[in-house]
């Protein structure tokens, strides 16, 4: 396996794909995933002549099941690493849900010549949490209880979520894919459950607005507006508002879980917008 080990002994299992001359685009996976959850991506980008990267998060997956250092600063920190020992230029980076936040979150702290372009998909950015600032997020007590249902049951818990919202087949008429909701469940247990209870506070209480802020390159903010795990109005609007550059795609009833269930759709808006 593949894998760099960081400053404080964490291991980081990546994959790096193409001929090492070809632009570089490094996927970020969602919690409580892995690099697995991007395979239709990386081959549909590979076949296009891309370097195409994913990592697997400390405490996920393959990497190191970390109980220290689960939250956005260090993430961040594991890139700038990976970025460095792969010296990755011109990067194209693509986060889904809680990989997006870690995107904005590393692009905001980047080298220089770095990044060329970001993409943020049903991400979490700005905040999730609700509070006086962010009336819209939803309240604490969702977030408690997915830590609660994690300590009781991580198995039960990560199949009910990807057979129900994740991938929108609790809606009346969906094509539910059992390999799907397999493989989330796979890749979810592979990871720590320390590491997977902390990156539930990383990933709804960060709060990513200066971040966004800060980010100079182009930035292509992609949410499904059924989305039932990061509600659509607290968020990419919100995000693509406090970007310099950016650009707003909506899709009408899809889920949160959309790279995998529409790909066909996605792949090629990814696609133009990294050719533009």
């Amino acid at each position: 396996m593949a894998t760099i080990k960081t400053k404080d002994g964490t291991e980081i299992f990546y994959k790096d794909w193409g001929a090492r001359d070809a632009q570089p685009v490094v996927f970020h996976h969602g919690w409580p995933l892995s690099a697995d959850d991007w395979d239709n991506q990386m081959m549909f980008f590979l076949e296009h002549g891309y370097r195409v990267i994913a990592h697997d998060r400390r405490g996920h997956g393959r990497s190191t099941q970390t109980d220290t250092g689960n939250e956005m600063d260090t993430y961040a920190a594991d890139l700038i690493e990976l970025a460095s020992a792969l010296n990755l230029k011109n990067a194209i980076h693509v986060g889904h849900s809680t990989g997006g936040g870690e995107v904005v979150h590393y692009m905001a702290r980047a080298e220089a010549g770095r990044v060329a372009k970001g993409v943020i998909v049903g991400a979490v950015p700005p905040v999730m949490l609700k509070s006086e600032k962010n009336p819209g997020g939803l309240p604490m007590e969702v977030f408690d209880g997915l830590r609660t249902a994690l300590v009781a049951n991580r198995a039960q818990f990560y199949i009910d979520i990807a057979s129900g919202p994740f991938y929108g087949f609790n809606r009346p008429g969906a094509k539910v894919i059992e390999g799907s909701i397999r493989n989330w469940w796979r890749q979810g247990m592979m990871g720590g459950a320390k590491a997977h209870y902390d990156c539930i506070k990383a990933f709804s209480e960060t709060d990513f607005t200066e971040d966004l802020k800060k980010i100079d390159v182009p930035v292509l903010v992609m949410h499904g507006d059924d989305d039932q795990i990061v509600p659509y109005a607290d968020s990419a609007p919100l995000s693509a508002k406090l970007l310099k550059k950016s650009e707003l795609k909506i899709y009408k009833g899809f889920p949160h879980g959309m790279l995998t269930t529409h790909a066909d759709v996605l792949n090629p808006d990814l696609l133009a917008f990294f050719k533009s």
